[in-house]
């Protein structure tokens, strides 16, 4: 098995394409070691020193690293944990855990403007985010805000609200003239 390794614009950040699908679909995001147990392999890269965030994609493994340890030391060891964990066919994610599924905050009477948002976040958003190793989830949409939550590389890359704002934002406000703004939501 042959794994490649992609820089972020978030230089913390390292993506690892394991030539396979890690979570097709769908995305997960871990923020610390405790939040990753629904995930065996998100548990395993949390097991090196040093290892601040664990974001899953369509066909990536996104690992952000702390300040304390260098890439030269952490790589290797995650490349071998990803390559030991598709080796030995162990599931990505465990069958029976509960998805981390938070509720849109959205008015009802909103809900055209709310699908057109979400497809242009899906169609031209969602794939530029996602090769930079993180994922954009909506989070609602109320009185012209929306409100949006960056996951994985994007996460803590300084750049991040810049893209938001100036790229993200202005994108929305040209094509759904209703949008007035747009905000980046923790949780």
């Amino acid at each position: 098995m042959f794994i490649e390794t992609e820089g972020t614009p978030n230089p913390a950040t390292l993506k690892f394409l394991p030539g396979q699908e890690v979570m097709g679909l769908g995305t997960a995001d871990f923020a610390s070691a405790g939040s990753a147990a629904r995930s065996p392999l998100a548990s395993a890269l949390f097991a090196f020193p040093g290892v601040a965030r664990v974001f899953l994609g369509g066909d990536f493994v996104a690992v952000t690293k702390s300040d304390a340890v260098a890439w030269t030391t952490l790589k290797p060891q995650i490349l071998g944990a990803i390559m030991d964990h598709f080796v030995a066919g162990r599931p990505v994610m465990e069958a029976d855990a509960d998805d981390d599924l938070f509720d849109e905050d959205v008015d009802p009477a909103d809900q055209e403007v709310v699908d057109q948002i979400k497809e242009l976040l899906d169609t031209r958003v969602r794939p530029a985010v996602a090769g930079d190793g993180g994922d954009i989830v909506f989070r609602g949409y109320r009185d012209g805000i929306v409100r949006l939550h960056m996951q994985g590389a994007c996460s803590g890359c300084p750049s991040s609200r810049a893209t938001l704002k100036h790229g993200i934002e202005n994108m929305l406000r040209h094509y759904v003239p209703e949008v007035v703004s747009v905000e980046q939501v923790e949780f």
